[in-house]
Formats: C-alpha cells, structure tokens, sequence
C-alpha cells in the first residue's frame, strides 16, 4: 500500500507489558522499561512502519527456531526493500563490517550506522585520542566502505561506518565542532523507530492486559492507524486533519456496521436506538402506537420492582408508573397542543 522513501531506519520498539511472557525484555532506555521488544523497519522521513519481527527469544527447535543475531535479524527484516538501493541506518547493536558488506553485496542497499569499539577490523589509530585534537576527524576507506572516528568531546570518540559516503567533506552548517557528513546524515535518520514507537505511545488503545497475545494485538492496531494515516495524507494533500481527529473518525467509521445491525434489536433501549440514529444520520423510527388496554412494565423503574402500567409519556411514548406520572388539566393540555402547532 506504501513504498517507503530513499531512507529507513531500523530499531528496536519495546510496547509496554509487565504480564508474564518468558521472552518480555528490560530496557532503561526506553519509557516503558519492561515490554516485548519488535524490531521494526521504518521510514525515516514520514515514520512509515514497513516491517517487524517480536523478539521472542531462543525458541526450541522446531519452524520457529530462528538466529537472534544482528546479521540474521536484518537479513529477514530487509526483505520488503531488498534490491532497491535504499539506505538503512541502524545503531552499533546491528552495525558490523560484515552486515555492511552483506547488505550491499547480497540486497542492493547502503548502510549507515554507529560502531562499537570491540571490533576487529578498526585500526587502533581510530580508536584512541592521544595526541588528536578536539572536533578532528579521522577518515578510513575501502572500496566500498568508510570509516569515521570523530571527537566530540575530550576523551571521547564516535565511530561509523558507511557504504554511502566515500569522502571526507565536513558539514560546514556544524560550525566549529566540525562534524563529518557521516554524522549529521546519521543524526538525521536514525530516529524513524523512536518516533514511530513515541507515536504509539500517543492517543493508542488505552488498554492494559497481562495477556501478552492481546498485547500485541493492541500494538498492532496502533501501527495500523499511524500507517493509515500517512497513507490518507500522502492521497489528500490539501486536507491537514490532526492525527487525533483522523483516529476518532477510524473508530467511528469501524464500528458503523455493528451500530447499524445493534439498531435492528426490538428490545433495544428507545433513547439508545435514538443515540444511534443521531450518529449514523438515519431517520429514527417511529414507536410503536400504544395498544388500548395493554400493560407493559414501567420504563423508568428498576426492572426488580416490575411495576405493570398502561399509562404512555405524550413526547416518547415509554410506559410510565403512576409515580412518574404528572397530571395536567384541560386547560393546560389545550394550551401545550397550540404552543406545539405553532413551533411547527
């Protein structure tokens, strides 16, 4: 339904739960803290949300036995973007040379992401700040593949590797602190997955289960009305509706068919029926004329005390006990029947 733009990111999402669930994570970074972590592919421009994976963790062995680690995990995850020269950034949990080099030889698809210090094929020129002067950079390239170590702050250093760069130009928009293009289009992207998990956290389905399947049911109801309503907005471009207004008009809209159908009960309430008639624009039905004689329980009592009448309201027509009843005499019944001619 959506073709994600030139740039994706893919993160970690955590959706809040604390039921039990033996693959349920701790992260300190995250608001929720305990949830079920999903890793999500996502745009980073407009916080599309293309594809996921639940961690759930190691599985017996069996067709859901699958590796967990960071190569295998993009591996599956890329496949709706595969062979389409798109750039994914990712943090220093996924970025290693070899998933640099396997995304680009096998999908097609540049990459940018942070590195972390332990790995084997940095050059310890790079990773160390002796002698080096703040804000400097230091450039390393491949054929194929740069890498960046940049000092930020004193005893400090920042680490990237990128199959889309291959020069050393510094952004000049960063002033003195001299940061490499690497970085600034790095900062630029690599938060498609926060935004998307912020924007699930905000104006979602407001309800808590210990029930993790129900759990991620609910989660999966706020990504669909994120991503319906980047679709809406991508086919309406004059239309600028609110994102809380677009999912209340969603809601409204998916429960037309039941309203309608619940409508159709006899036994339905009048002042409900009416409450639905008033949603749907629909004529609301006429009751009923009262039957001469009959006896019907009063509608305004509790239905235990079961208190028979024949007596009907003149404006709603509920049968109504002589307790609820209000007596007028001829004059002010002639008087009420003009006064009603007249407003119509």
């Amino acid at each position: 339904m959506y073709s994600p733009g030139e740039t994706c990111t893919i993160d970690e999402m955590l959706v809040a739960f604390r039921g039990r669930c033996k693959f349920r994570q701790y992260i300190p970074s995250k608001p929720a803290k305990y949830g079920i972590k999903i890793f999500a592919l996502v745009d980073s421009k407009v916080f599309y949300i293309t594809n996921l994976e639940i961690y759930a963790g190691k599985q017996p062995d069996g067709p859901f036995s699958v590796s967990n680690k960071p190569l295998d995990v993009v591996n599956r995850i890329v496949s709706p973007v595969s062979k389409t020269h798109r750039n994914l950034t990712f943090d220093n949990w996924f970025t290693s040379y070899e998933l640099v080099s396997h995304l680009l030889n096998e999908h097609k698809l540049t990459s940018v992401g942070t590195l972390r210090k332990n790995k084997k094929q940095i050059p310890p020129g790079f990773i160390t700040t002796r002698g080096k002067e703040l804000h400097s950079s230091t450039f390393g390239f491949q054929k194929n593949i740069t890498l960046v170590s940049h000092i930020p702050k004193k005893n400090k250093v920042v680490l990237l590797m990128s199959s889309l760069h291959h020069d050393n130009k510094i952004d000049e928009s960063t002033g003195v602190k001299q940061k490499p293009e690497v970085i600034t289009f790095y900062n630029s992207t690599k938060s498609g997955v926060d935004v998307a998990d912020e924007l699930c956290a905000t104006y979602n389905v407001s309800r808590n289960s210990k029930r993790w399947p129900l759990t991620i049911f609910f989660a999966m109801l706020n990504i669909s009305g994120i991503n319906a309503n980047i679709i809406y907005r991508a086919n309406n471009d004059n239309t600028r509706i609110k994102r809380r207004h677009f999912i209340k008009n969603l809601a409204l809209s998916l429960i037309q068919d039941h309203l309608q159908i619940r409508r159709a009960h006899v036994n339905l309430p009048r002042q409900l029926r009416k409450r639905i008639a008033d949603f749907t624009n629909e004529p609301t039905i006429e009751p009923p004329q009262k039957i001469p004689g009959a006896r019907r329980r009063c509608q305004i009592c509790p239905s235990k005390k079961d208190k028979k009448t024949t007596h009907t309201c003149h404006a709603c027509h509920i049968y109504i006990c002589p307790e609820h009843l209000i007596s007028y005499c001829e004059n002010c019944s002639n008087s009420m029947s003009i006064n009603e001619e007249s407003e119509d």
